[in-house]
């Protein structure tokens, strides 16, 4: 299994929300089931991807019944092909129905935002580029995709607005030009919080470099452009390229020599991996 970080409290809050906004008080189908029921299920991959979302399925079901076993057949990360089965579970038949959906749900969103990652990855594979992702996220399950573009190989931008500086355009505008904006922002921030700044042109490029800011978010830029940017860096500031990057162009962006290529897409356009989860031992042969 990864031993990518994932905080436990996080992963119990987000579990939480998610069993309280499907059950709410109390799920109206188990009547037809008999409450003295065990029953025996299994996880099927429908489609080919990267199975993240391990901890979120366990926390699920164990909230509802900590009797619940589970027994994985695929590790965290690994590569799943069609029709294999992903995970057996054991315990009564109440809690494995209703808990079924909040736990598919979550293994389907982050083995979707891990695959995405991953292919991404694998095309810029060889020059050192590194795949980040952004603050477009499904509201509430930043952390949980954030866990999942690391499982897909790529890497954590800012997780919020608190933990790093990233000036846009509009905050430029506000504070009067790109120069005051950064002095505004370097005086405010924690010495450990570098200043980024986006930038939309090769001008404003040279005014960041000029202002010292320690990374440069290069926007929309053309290839032409990002050649440009990267031979007058001089090696000195972080460079993260960005806007209408898929898999069709992103081995292009990156043989520019920028250190980053941030996609919004790998959070906010994903394609939840087909995931089913069937009984084994329905009564009745159902």
């Amino acid at each position: 299994m990864s031993t990518i970080p994932l905080p436990l409290a996080g992963v119990q809050e987000t579990v939480a929300r998610a069993l309280a906004e499907d059950i709410g008080p109390g799920d109206l189908s188990l009547a037809a089931v008999p409450a003295d029921r065990d029953a025996e299920a299994v996880i099927v991959a429908r489609e080919k991807g990267i199975l993240c979302g391990r901890p979120f399925v366990e926390e699920a079901f164990h909230q509802l019944d900590s009797r619940i076993a589970i027994r994985w057949h695929a590790g965290e990360g690994e590569r799943l092909e069609v029709d294999a089965e992903v995970a057996s579970l054991r315990g009564p038949a109440r809690p494995l129905l209703t808990g079924e959906r909040t736990a598919l749900n979550f293994l389907q969103t982050l083995s979707g935002t891990a695959t995405a990652t991953t292919e991404m990855v694998e095309a810029v594979a060889g020059t050192g580029v590194r795949i980040v992702d952004t603050r477009k996220t499904l509201p509430g399950l930043r952390g949980a995709q954030k866990y999942a573009v690391r499982v897909g190989g790529g890497h954590n931008h800012r997780h919020g607005l608190f933990d790093g500086v990233l000036l846009k355009e509009n905050h430029l505008a506000w504070a009067g030009g790109l120069e005051p904006a950064v002095r505004a922002a370097r005086e405010a921030a924690p010495h450990t919080v570098g200043i980024q700044v986006e930038v939309e042109d090769l001008e404003e490029f040279r005014t960041a470099l000029a202002a010292g800011v320690d990374a440069v978010l290069l926007d929309n830029f053309s290839l032409d452009d990002l050649n440009r940017a990267v031979s007058n860096n001089n090696g000195g500031c972080f460079l993260e390229a960005s806007g209408n990057i898929d898999l069709a162009n992103v081995r292009e962006v990156a043989e520019t020599g920028v250190h980053a290529i941030s996609s919004g897409a790998l959070t906010r356009d994903l394609t939840s991996l087909d995931l089913s989860m069937r009984f084994r031992d329905r009564p009745n042969g159902g």
